[in-house]
């Protein structure tokens, strides 16, 4: 399942939404234009790397922030903005544009802390704009259970498109990382490996203080 749009109008013009998706596709063409020297360069100044976020704070903290433009390859880019164009909007809408940008960032810097907790001596870059918008979905959640989400599904190769509740597309998304996340810990822990690849814990996360931070944001004011 794949959305493609919602059904649910917004009042005001969502600017930070539009302005996070072109500061996150003006990076990754960046990125694609680097030597692969550089390329490494770049994304080890700016990712997360759990290893060196514990032993300098300090200095590497500004990469919970950084990570977020930063994706590693195009349909990485492209389904994250994707969700973020069809939920962000709604969720911009209600906070105010400050709020939900500081909202925004509050996420993905949170949820980069929950993928930096299951392997604080990883060399494994984290990156992306996964837990970040996974904030955004926790809202959306909350306050929108019922709008409804026009989805792509492929059913082997039969292809259609179904409306949905939000709370379906969201709530499946969510039980698939939590599913793939556990699975991640047993095989850490069973193997004595790092695990590469999604960064599920950073979804949960990010998902978590979405639902926790937006009602202190605002999202539930009467206007």
């Amino acid at each position: 399942m794949f959305p493609l749009y919602d059904e649910n109008p917004t009042r005001t013009t969502p600017y930070f939404t539009y302005g996070l998706i072109g500061m996150n596709i003006l990076v990754f063409l960046h990125e694609v234009s680097l030597p692969n020297a550089q390329l490494n360069q770049f994304l080890s100044q700016y990712a997360v790397i759990p290893q060196e976020l514990t032993t300098n704070w300090s200095g590497e903290w500004i990469t919970l922030f950084t990570s977020q433009f930063l994706h590693g390859g195009w349909w990485h880019l492209i389904s994250n903005m994707v969700f973020l164009w069809i939920f962000g909007n709604n969720i911009e809408d209600r906070l105010g544009h400050v709020k939900y940008l500081i909202f925004y960032l509050t996420c993905g810097a949170l949820a980069a802390l929950c993928q930096w907790f299951i392997g604080m001596n990883s060399e494994i870059p984290s990156l992306g704009a996964s837990g970040a918008i996974s904030g955004v979905l926790g809202a959306y959640i909350i306050r929108f259970p019922q709008a409804r989400v026009m989805t792509l599904v492929f059913l082997g190769f039969f292809i259609t498109t179904i409306r949905v509740p939000a709370l379906v597309i969201i709530g499946l998304f969510i039980v698939q990382n939590v599913i793939s996340g556990l699975a991640t810990l047993q095989t850490a822990a069973n193997m004595s490996v790092e695990t590469g690849g999604v960064a599920y814990w950073a979804h949960i996360g990010g998902f978590a203080f979405g639902v926790i931070l937006a009602p202190l944001f605002g999202l539930f004011r009467q206007d």
